[in-house]
């Protein structure tokens, strides 16, 4: 798995997103799951970047939800 570009990201339906994340995650555990039994990952830098992947999906969720919350409140108001 190559990293993910957050173009490549932002250009995904949230359903799309979640599921790349689960997909990361599954196989975040499975490498996680070898390296405990003293096994030797095939590919080392592959946790780093799954881990890096389901970060940067992460935050694109987060983005979108803040997005879509409005703010409310009253506008800011100047020095006075």
């Amino acid at each position: 798995m190559t990293l993910l570009r957050m173009r490549e990201l932002r250009s995904l339906s949230d359903d799309d997103l979640r599921r790349k994340i689960a997909d990361a995650e599954n196989d975040l555990l499975r490498e996680r799951g070898v390296a405990a039994m003293g096994g030797a990952p095939p590919s080392p830098g592959r946790m780093r970047a799954l881990r890096t992947n389901v970060a940067r999906a992460l935050t694109v969720l987060r983005e979108r939800s803040l997005a879509a919350v409005p703010t409310g409140g009253r506008p800011e108001e100047g020095p006075r």
